[in-house]
């Protein structure tokens, strides 16, 4: 029998997948190459199922013979391995991020005299509308929960940004782009304490509590499915900061991210304008151990903040915190700072990576913010968080408006800055239908 190939990501097994089975099936002995999730991230989302589950699912497929991994986009490290005479595709991916993959496969069989069978697509069939129904119907505490780390295992960077209420989940959630011919949308949501005291118009000094953010958070949570990390500020006392890992990780939140400060807080960008007091580094060690013993999984993450470059006391103390905190067990390290140029992060990554290669490290870039992602990823880091970009575009937006009505007695003049009534009538499900 001639040797066939198939790759497919299979995340949402549906008849235009067995349709192509089943005709690759008739040609000979299928080889399905399962995308694995790394694969899936390099071009769009990290997939709903694991790939263990989802090869559980392929190889019961009648006509499957066998499944192995396809670690890339590109298909020709797998050719070049098991050099079959046919590969079997669908024809949908002649045009876009695809055909250049595409491509490569034509070019690659050629070697040894294989050929492409592409099949007709299936009409009435559509991944990306089964992916927005399923969003639609939402997602569980212990798979959002689980779906951080998954994201960090899949992808190099996960880009992450503040939501502090629904319809800013909503942007979150919906949010896409292109760059470089590739789509992009961010991965996660930051619940950061200043954007969610500011919205309730209080300082931020820790004086939301718990259980109202959690309300904010099961608002966002409502209409989204994308992982959250969560902005603890200090953690507070260390018998009170258990409760907060415990509740966040019943909610479903991924993660928490607690700064090496003491006493009451000031926000990190006022630097050392304000007083600040950074915790010695045994008492958060300590912290950093009772939030991990109080979590439920090991899913849950503990992220350790380090303000040793906010207060000046320079590269080689955070240095010397950050190995501490992870010798204590954090999930990660977060290195924060508020110069205009990231060349204080970039070392600090540099030399934090030279022990440390594996654990995941998060930036902010609020006043460095001319760097790309890209230079940031190179340098190190694993997760970018833009922590508090919606509410500082909203509040302008909404005075401009505000101010307008009054100049003018009448909202004509305004319309331009406002989206029309029925867009947001239709921007949540269940509103119109």
């Amino acid at each position: 029998m001639k040797k066939v190939y198939v790759g497919v990501s299979a995340d949402l097994v549906h008849p235009g997948h067995i349709n192509v089975l089943k005709e690759a099936a008739k040609l000979g002995e299928v080889t399905v190459g399962l995308l694995t999730d790394a694969a899936i991230a390099s071009y769009k989302r990290v997939p709903f199922l694991e790939y263990d589950q989802r090869r559980a699912v392929i190889g019961e497929i009648k006509g499957v013979s066998r499944v192995i991994p396809q670690e890339t986009l590109d298909y020709v490290p797998n050719l070049r391995t098991e050099k079959p005479d046919i590969v079997v595709h669908g024809d949908d991916w002649k045009t876009g991020v695809q055909a250049a993959t595409r491509q490569a496969v034509i070019d690659t069989l050629a070697e040894w005299g294989g050929k492409l069978v592409e099949i007709p697509y299936t009409p009435g069939i559509s991944s990306t509308i089964l992916q927005a129904k399923l969003k639609e119907v939402g997602t569980t505490p212990d798979v959002r929960l689980r779906r951080l780390r998954r994201i960090l295992h899949a992808k190099p960077f996960a880009r992450v940004i503040e939501a502090h209420n629904g319809l800013t989940g909503i942007i979150a959630e919906r949010a896409r782009a292109e760059r470089n011919g590739v789509p992009v949308e961010f991965d996660a949501m930051w619940s950061s304490s200043l954007c969610d005291s500011a919205m309730r118009g209080k300082p931020d000094i820790e004086a939301v509590d718990l259980t109202a953010r959690l309300m904010s958070i099961g608002d966002i949570f409502a209409v989204t499915t994308k992982p959250m990390i969560y902005d603890a500020d200090t953690g507070g006392k260390l018998e009170h900061f258990g409760y907060t890992v415990r509740g966040l990780e019943q909610a479903g939140v991924s993660a928490v991210i607690i700064e090496d400060k003491v006493g009451l807080k000031k926000n990190s960008l006022l630097g050392t304008e304000v007083a600040q007091k950074q915790d010695d580094i045994e008492s958060f060690c300590a912290k950093i151990v009772h939030g991990r013993g109080a979590r439920l999984t090991d899913d849950f993450m503990v992220i350790a903040r380090i303000e040793s470059l906010i207060l000046k006391r320079g590269l080689e103390d955070a240095l010397t915190r950050a190995d501490a905190y992870v010798q204590a067990g954090a999930d990660g390290i977060m290195i924060h700072s508020k110069t205009k140029a990231p060349d204080e992060v970039i070392e600090f990554m540099r030399r934090f990576r030279e022990t440390h290669a594996q654990t995941p490290l998060v930036v902010v870039p609020t006043t460095y913010n001319e760097v790309t992602e890209e230079v940031l990823a190179d340098a190190g880091a694993n997760v970018v968080i833009y922590a508090n970009h919606l509410i500082r575009a909203a509040y302008p937006a909404m005075m401009t408006v505000a101010e307008t009505i009054l100049a003018s007695g009448r909202t004509l003049e305004c319309d331009d800055n406002c989206m029309p009534v029925r867009q947001l009538l239709e921007l949540v499900p269940g509103t119109v239908n």
